[in-house]
């Protein structure tokens, strides 16, 4: 292709990078001229020849100088231009102007000043515009009329000339220096916790699926044992039909799955006798021992058996407390009032998402609903909103019971002493025809989706399938979709982990119908994000904990750092280039360390090689030949442990294939790491081998997401591997308290996913 100058500008201008380095960091991958224009096609550009190119950045630029305020600006308290906003001369404007600037706060308060600036003086040309390097704009500064505390304002400015008045707003987002920090929270010591996925618990009172029920019986356990936290998956919602069952390709961030509710921790049940009849049906009890004793989560037939009883739950509901002046009416009154507009268009797309599937389930989709549904604001759907006001009511119903057994929680877990309490995940996307790109119109970007580039294991990259942020549309809402989720994530957790955090720095994007090779990395503003995420995370005292496996940007770790997020540090990758595993010594200090995650086999799977031979049978290693390879590496890796775990005096007896040994062997091993938090996985004291997720299988070769515990709760607290293993690290982390000098090292540059 013909070189293409000023694509190439206007590409790096909206953020595609024109270059990015391999995984490996020896080969250096250029961003070609069909990549710029497909990725530029889907922000919304035309640059299909270098005269619209040129249009598209005479634009950007008039947009620019149209401004004379920026529409957002993030700034750390501690900054000493705190006190001052910077503004831009009108095009044209020649003479002299009065001007008048407002501050209003979040709390309320309104400050104003005026004043009138001669014509034309200006302080500086092209001063704080970085995002129009060309320009000759001219700016000044005025000192705002008071001090703004931490949070989020609105900076309103008039200029009034002689025959024309100009007027600008700006979000001004005052935020702190770092997240809250594992110092504050609880000084030096170190903790631990246990994790799992939620939905794969196995009790004696779920119906088939681990619910919060499970959750609080998990809290009150590990308060026992002496855990500090609970860390579970993502809550988010998801469609549970068919393939859709990942959570970590929600429909929503923003809300969470319904299916995880206690159906009998429901306040209305005392009251509800449809229900009870319900429950005391031959039918119900044989459907739910049915799903009790299931293997797999049947996510589909658990959701619609357990509506069958919120439907009668949510009219007893509404006969009692809705605009009623009872407590329960009051507290939802209260959630409607303070989720707004975002809840009933969530619960809009719900009540469409089912009206659709029930008539035609191909249109269950948005992308095929009627083209008049489309749009949140459309007249078709308001009028489906007055028709289906009941429906939709039900819908914010389950949010508000599913925020409030979430909340009864962490409190619970505060009023027992846990220092963490919940600690939660918020993926790093949401599915392309979910609620959340429908909510938030121009938002996320059609015609492309997020994914990683190639690698030794993935020669041609992988493609999530999830539509990427706009990060200039981002940014000109003012963060309020990441405000708003981040909001959501810290509600009732002491600590949040992000699923991919390089992706606040910069994403991998795919256009839409090529492989991973013909992708390009596009810059997020990394800064803003942070800070938001510094200022949410102190509002909550709640940790950060950011998901850095994967190709790791130089300079990423020092920003972590830097904004106070601990890292993710897993036992199975943290080897040396001989493929020796490091000594705990080594681990970073600033680091939630595992032995594995979702997307890796327990540690009974993992010795046992068993993730190997069902990769083999799901097609994802193609031969015999290839198998006894990777067989034959894993044995290494086995060795290189076993080497690792005498060093330090903790192998099990010679040849012991006794599971309790190799577990509490194994993780007294990170417990000695300097990381002021580690977590021990349910499955790995159950003595589970099946992953829970295989990266990379399509489901209708591997049911992914959906295998249950072999072992109940109940018993897995008296299960020989969980003693040992929780009296070993409980010994170990009350023995070393102090979290080591400041040091972050290990390898990054694995396989993201």
């Amino acid at each position: 292709m013909p070189d293409r100058p000023i694509l190439a500008t206007l590409a790096d201008r909206v953020g595609i990078a024109p270059d990015y380095v391999s995984h490996n960091g020896t080969e250096r991958r250029f961003t070609s001229n069909d990549t710029r224009l497909s990725l530029l096609a889907a922000m919304g550009y035309d640059a299909s020849s270098e005269q619209s190119a040129e249009a598209a950045i005479d634009s950007l630029d008039h947009t620019q100088r149209q401004r004379i305020i920026d529409p957002v600006r993030g700034v750390q308290v501690t900054d000493g231009r705190i006190g001052t906003v910077t503004l831009r001369r009108p095009p044209g404007v020649t003479t002299s102007w009065d001007w008048v600037l407002e501050l209003h706060e979040e709390s309320g308060r309104v400050h104003r000043a005026e004043g009138r600036q001669s014509a034309p003086t200006p302080l500086s040309v092209g001063a704080n515009d970085n995002r129009a390097p060309h320009s000759d704009i001219e700016t000044m500064e005025l000192s705002l009329p008071a001090r703004p505390e931490l949070g989020y304002h609105r900076v309103r400015v008039i200029l009034r000339t002689s025959d024309s008045e100009y007027h600008g707003d700006q979000c001004l987002i005052v935020t702190p220096s770092s997240c809250f920090t594992t110092a504050e929270a609880f000084g030096d010591r170190r903790l631990w916790g246990l994790w799992t996925n939620l939905y794969s618990i196995r009790s004696r009172n779920n119906w088939g699926v681990g619910d919060l029920g499970d959750l609080r019986d998990l809290v009150s356990w590990s308060n026992e044992v002496g855990a500090s936290f609970v860390g579970i998956n993502p809550l988010h919602v998801i469609r549970n039909h068919g393939p859709d069952i990942s959570p970590y390709r929600p429909v929503s961030r923003l809300y969470r799955n319904t299916i995880y509710l206690a159906i009998t921790a429901i306040p209305e049940l005392e009251h509800c006798a449809e229900a009870r009849r319900i429950f005391a049906s031959s039918e119900f009890v044989d459907q739910l021992n049915s799903l009790r004793s299931a293997k797999r989560v049947n996510y589909e037939r658990i959701d619609e058996f357990k509506r069958d009883v919120l439907r009668p739950l949510h009219r007893a509901f509404v006969e009692r407390h809705r605009g009623k002046p009872t407590a329960r009416g009051q507290s939802y009154a209260a959630y409607l009032e303070t989720e707004g507009r975002t809840l009933t268009d969530f619960a809009a797309f719900q009540a469409l998402d089912n009206f659709f599937r029930s008539a035609d389930p191909p249109l269950g989709h948005s992308h095929h609903w009627p083209v008049e549904y489309r749009d949140p604001r459309s007249t078709a759907v308001e009028t489906f909103r007055r028709d289906h006001a009941d429906e939709i009511d039900f819908h914010c119903y389950l949010q508000f019971e599913v925020d409030r057994q979430l909340g009864d929680i962490a409190r619970h877990a505060q009023a027992l002493g846990l220092p963490i309490g919940l600690y939660q995940d918020l993926a790093i996307g949401t599915s392309p025809d979910g609620s959340d790109p429908w909510s938030f119109p121009g938002l996320f970007v059609d015609g492309a989706s997020i994914g990683a580039p190639p690698d030794d294991l993935g020669p041609e990259g992988q493609n999530w399938n999830l539509p990427p942020i706009n990060p200039q549309r981002l940014r000109e809402s003012g963060y309020e979709y990441w405000i708003r989720l981040l909001r959501n994530a810290f509600a009732h957790a002491g600590a949040i982990r992000i699923d991919h955090i390089m992706g606040l720095l910069r994403q991998f994007w795919i256009p839409r119908g090529c492989s991973g090779s013909a992708g390009a990395y596009v810059r997020y503003p990394a800064d803003d994000l942070f800070a938001i995420l510094a200022l949410e995370s102190r509002r909550h005292n709640a940790l950060v904990i950011g998901e850095d496996l994967g190709t790791v940007p130089p300079g990423f770790t020092e920003m972590l750092e830097r904004w106070g997020v601990l890292s993710t540090r897993v036992l199975y990758f943290e080897r040396d280039h001989h493929g020796e595993f490091r000594s705990p010594s080594q681990y970073s200090n600033r680091a939630m360390v595992t032995v594995n995650t979702h997307d890796l086999a327990p540690l009974e799977g993992y010795l046992e090689g068993s993730d190997l031979e069902l990769r083999r049978q799901v097609g994802q290693i193609a031969s015999d030949e290839q198998l006894s390879a990777a067989q034959a590496h894993r044995s290494r890796e086995r060795d290189a442990l076993t080497h690792a775990l005498n060093r330090e005096g903790l192998a099990p007896d010679s040849g012991s294939t006794d599971h309790a040994q190799r577990c509490a062997a194994v993780h007294t091993f990170i417990a000695r790491s300097p990381a002021p938090l580690i977590g021990i996985s349910l499955d790995d004291l159950a003595g589970e081998t099946e992953p829970i997720n295989l990266p990379g299988v399509d489901p209708t070769r591997h049911p992914c997401w959906s295998r249950r515990m072999g072992i109940p709760l109940e018993v897995i607290r008296s299960f020989p591997a969980a003693i040992q293993t929780i009296s070993a690290v409980q010994s170990e982390r009350s023995s070393r308290p102090d979290c080591g000098e400041d040091r972050d090292v290990g390898e990054h540059h694995i396989r993201d996913g």
